[in-house]
């Protein structure tokens, strides 16, 4: 095996047998996804077995050269290949003389947990997250509870792309047992809702299954049980709160059930979903915004981390304000967010991917699913009695989209960014209106955010992790208003040929 990985080789041939394979596009800004394939895929793989490996040596000498104990946690999801991708990626670990304690099939926060509860500085999780069947990944760390970013990233991809790995004696396995038991227990630990509350909870088929139901019973809580049976099939949707179907198949569980609310979980068990017992969906950012003007009165001051795509609903809220509650605007990625909230000691981070990061004394900051789904059951405690409609119809009124995800290969997705940010800038410059009204301000720190001088927003910037664009649109006004832009949103990606197909339905 050669020390440089290849970027493409052919399957079904000597080489892809005895060569890494590792396409350059998989290193992302705060974690990696590769398209590994699957039966019946005919598309090339992007990652072999011995790419892996390679991966596993490179980050094994990334660790030694941060200059931490080489010791590390590694878990695997629910995917049919996932079990065999860690072992490969555990082999060039050890290789690099890093000890690594496997904990089995797990969810990425368990990974996290499993930091502290066997105090490890590191963590790689084999996971694709939401992405479809035939993807694969690996999310890292070096420092508890944080994730990599892009400067270890980048690092990350030059050691491996270059060959420069380090083989190093030293190297161990460990298998752990009852960290999965362990997490749960902790997930639930000093709970008790009190209210009686039925709560759909939905897994999509994806490893979630295995931790959520006990969890949320652990709590004091009845659950319905939805496609909480693994299956690496997927045979309904991919478990993904922001996919409108699961968020669909959700509300007519709750309102077939009569539940209090209906709770999803992402395949990797990090993220999730809620729809009120009215069977509406809320967005990530205004559960995040609820969830704030609970907690604001027990924690007077606190600060709140959010990203761009949420609403700007944070920087006006009346009950923020008397509590003296601070909100920071921050770039778009869970790690970002993660970092940004512990770096200026906030009680808490909300991304509206559905990433929630709680912090001591209400979690340990790393974005977990199922502590998300604690802090809304104990907002429902603390309010008998309102329902969870009520308590979304207590917000200022705004109108949202859902995220879509124009299809934009990895190579020109950000090449195509660049050019859609100097078109708005543009616009702004030459007070072209949006949608009838001029652009007030453009944001560029990810992608664009436009400004409208109403307060409605838009914004267009590239997916971190997937060959896709982001889209968002918000405004004060109306739901009508909100197709309004995205539509004009749309007409401009349509003048694109790199961009898929673009549904522009909202």
């Amino acid at each position: 095996m050669s020390g440089r990985p290849h970027a493409e080789l052919a399957p079904n041939s000597w080489e892809f047998e005895n060569e890494a394979l590792i396409k350059p596009t998989g290193f992302r800004e705060y974690d990696a996804r590769w398209w590994f394939g699957h039966s019946g895929s005919d598309r090339p793989s992007d990652l072999n077995l011995y790419g892996v490996q390679a991966l596993g040596l490179g980050l094994g000498t990334l660790i030694h050269e941060l200059g931490v104990e080489p010791k590390i946690v590694v878990g695997h999801d629910f995917r049919s290949y996932s079990l065999s991708v860690k072992q490969a990626l555990e082999v060039g670990l050890m290789a690099a003389g890093v000890e690594v304690h496997d904990i089995g099939l797990a969810l990425s926060p368990t990974a996290y947990f499993a930091q502290f509860d066997l105090d490890i500085p590191c963590v790689a999780m084999v996971t694709a997250s939401h992405n479809s069947n035939g993807w694969t990944g690996v999310k890292m760390g070096a420092a508890r509870p944080l994730t990599f970013g892009p400067d270890e990233m980048s690092r990350l991809k030059e050691i491996v792309l270059g060959g420069l790995g380090q083989h190093r004696a030293g190297g161990g396995y460990v298998r752990e047992q009852g960290v999965a038991e362990r997490f749960i227990a902790d997930v639930a630990d000093g709970v008790d809702i009190k209210r009686p509350l039925k709560v759909v909870a939905a897994c999509g088929n994806g490893t979630a299954g295995a931790f959520v139901p006990q969890a949320l019973r652990a709590m004091g809580v009845e659950v319905i049980e939805m496609d909480c049976h693994l299956d690496h099939t997927f045979p309904r949707y991919n478990p993904n709160p922001e996919d409108m179907k699961m968020l669909h198949a959700i509300r007519d569980a709750v309102l077939e059930h009569g539940a209090d609310v209906g709770l999803g979980f992402d395949g990797d068990g990090d993220r999730c979903g809620v729809i009120d017992n009215e069977g509406e969906e809320i967005f990530a950012d205004k559960i995040g915004l609820m969830l704030a003007r609970d907690l604001a009165p027990l924690y007077p001051g606190a600060k709140f981390v959010v990203d761009v795509k949420s609403t700007g609903l944070f920087a006006i809220d009346p009950v923020l304000a008397e509590h003296g509650c601070e909100t920071d605007y921050y770039k778009t990625g869970h790690s970002y967010i993660k970092r940004r909230s512990k770096e200026l000691g906030a009680l808490a981070g909300f991304e509206k991917s559905g990433h929630f990061f709680l912090q001591d004394p209400i979690g340990r900051g790393y974005d977990d699913g199922m502590v998300a789904a604690r802090a809304v059951l104990q907002m429902l405690d603390r309010n008998p009695d309102k329902s969870m409609a009520d308590l979304r119809r207590a917000l200022p009124v705004s109108y949202g989209s859902p995220t879509m995800s124009p299809a934009c290969a990895d190579e020109v997705k950000y090449g195509v960014i660049d050019r859609i940010v100097a078109e708005y800038q543009a616009k702004a410059d030459q007070g072209v209106t949006v949608a009838g009204r001029k652009i007030a301000a453009v944001n560029t720190v990810n992608g664009v955010r436009f400004s409208l001088d109403d307060g409605a927003w838009g914004l267009v910037r590239a997916s971190s992790n997937t060959p896709n664009l982001v889209v968002v649109v918000e405004s004060p006004n109306s739901a009508d208003d909100v197709t309004m832009i995205f539509n004009e949103i749309a007409t401009i990606l349509d003048g694109y040929e790199e961009i898929g197909e673009f549904d522009q339905k909202v």
